[in-house]
Formats: structure tokens, C-alpha cells, sequence
């Protein structure tokens, strides 16, 4: 049986697992997956090999410290600067990055979007940006501090910090990339700036899942359609699923994880 399993800190909310192993048993594929604590990045590589994991998944916070452990590199991932998928290739860890074709094929139900605020600077912003670029949508960060900063200038984005955002800026959509909301009740930026910019805005989207945040109650307060993650989480596991198996996940796996997911 091949072993998998996600790295994070905090990891005991994952759903990855019995969406992973749902798919898994849709195919009858000889694999197990479970939850990793990992309290240091720094050691996902030794602890990796020594589990024996033909594959992970990478949660925050150390989806830059998988990019840094990686042997080998996929091209998004190397451009994004981040990795939430290991696999076990001869010995030899590759990392991937299903995160931002994950965000994008999760917001395409959204129509008319051509104007995006994010909200923070991680990895999981970083993933976000580089597809949303690719496709030339225009896209602005907002982020507590300067950290990054010449990375999404890099990509053509427009960078601010709470101090210098410009108040009366309007977005189609509006993404929270932080961990704001995950385990408190905090919000990612100042409710002085964040509460004028839902009022405006037509989408807001969370990647956090299964809860509904403080800024997601925020968006529907004003009547704002919006999303939690499970959409982006379901698509970057089922790509995260093609690269463990082998295997194309045709609509009957999909829907296999989305069940798991849901379970």
C-alpha cells in the first residue's frame, strides 16, 4: 500500500484525507492518507522520506519550505515560489503546485471579473497570483507588511500595505489568501479598509473551507455572493490526485472527493 498524507500546522481541520481516500477507493487504488503535524518546515524532506510517503500534500505554513526541500521542481511551481504537492519520483522528491490552476477553474463561474484585490503575500497568494497574471487579469495585493513585495511588483501587480492602500479602489472580486478566520475570529486587513471594499465589491471568496469566516460573514452581511475554498481545496486535490495515481480523475472520481470532502 502506498502511503500519503498532508503537512500543516495546524493540520487536525483537514479534509484532505478522506477526499484523497475517497478518490483513491473510487479506483481501487492500493493507497492510504493521513494528517502529518509538522511543527518546523525546515524538516519536511527528512520527515517525508523517513514516513516513507510516495506523495504529500502541503498546507500553510510551509509551502516555501517545500519549494527550498524540493529536489526537482515543476515550472509552476518554480515560478510561483511555492509547493503544496510532493511526489516520490525514483527516489528524488518532486514538487508541484496545483493550488493556482486549482483557484482558477474554482472562480470560473464567476462572470465578468477583470479587476481582483488579494488579500495577503504567502504562498498560497503567491500560487493565486502568478495563474491570474498568466491570464492577464489585473491584480492588486494588499498585505500587512512589505514582505514579497518585489515579487508580485514582478508579476505586473500593484502592491499596498494597510498604511498606503487608496480607500476608494473597487474590485470585481475580492480573495483572502490569509489564515485570518481559520482558527479566531480575526479579519486580514482593518475592518476601516476592508468594510468599504465589500460594500463595492460583486465576489468574495475565501481559501479557508468548511467554515463560514469573519470575512466571508462580512461578504454576506452585505449581500455579496461568495465562496469558502472547497472548490479551490476539490481541484487542486484532484490534480494532486492525478500526479499520485497516475490516473486521469474522470467526473465519477470527482465527485467521489467532493462527497469525501463533504463526509
Amino acid at each position: 500500500m502506498k502511503k500519503f498524507t498532508i503537512f500543516g500546522n495546524p493540520v487536525s481541520h483537514s479534509k484532505s484525507p478522506q477526499m484523497h481516500n475517497a478518490g483513491f477507493k473510487a479506483i481501487g487504488f492500493d493507497g492510504e492518507y493521513s494528517k502529518t503535524h509538522l511543527e518546523n518546515g525546515e524538516e519536511i524532506k527528512n520527515v517525508f522520506i523517513d514516513g516513507g510517503f510516495s506523495g504529500a500534500n502541503i498546507t500553510v505554513p510551509h509551502k516555501e519550505f517545500a519549494y527550498k526541500n524540493a529536489d526537482i521542481l515543476d515550472p509552476l511551481a518554480q515560478k510561483i515560489g511555492a509547493v503544496n504537492t510532493y511526489v516520490n519520483i525514483d527516489g528524488k522528491i518532486k514538487g508541484y503546485n496545483t493550488d493556482a490552476p486549482g483557484f482558477y477553474k474554482a472562480i470560473e463561474e464567476f462572470d465578468d471579473v477583470s479587476n481582483i484585490l488579494l488579500l495577503g503575500a504567502g504562498g498560497t497568494a503567491k500560487s493565486i497570483a502568478v495563474i491570474l497574471r498568466e491570464k492577464n487579469i489585473p491584480l492588486t495585493i494588499l498585505n500587512r507588511s512589505h514582505n514579497s513585495k518585489e515579487f508580485f511588483l514582478s508579476l505586473g501587480c500593484e502592491f499596498y500595505d494597510f498604511e498606503t492602500f487608496t480607500k476608494e479602489k473597487q474590485f470585481d472580486l475580492i480573495v483572502n489568501s490569509t489564515s485570518a478566520g481559520l482558527s479566531d475570529d480575526s479579519f486580514p486587513a482593518p475592518l476601516e479598509i476592508l468594510t468599504p471594499l465589500i460594500k463595492n465589491t460583486k465576489y468574495a471568496i475565501d481559501c479557508i473551507y468548511g467554515k463560514i469566516t469573519p470575512f466571508l460573514s462580512l461578504a454576506k452581511e452585505h449581500n455579496i455572493t461568495f465562496k469558502d475554498g472547497e472548490d479551490m481545496l476539490l481541484y487542486q486535490g484532484v490534480l494532486a490526485f492525478e500526479l499520485f495515481t497516475g490516473t486521469k480523475a474522470d467526473n465519477m472520481v470527482i465527485e467521489a472527493m467532493r462527497k469525501g470532502l463533504k463526509g
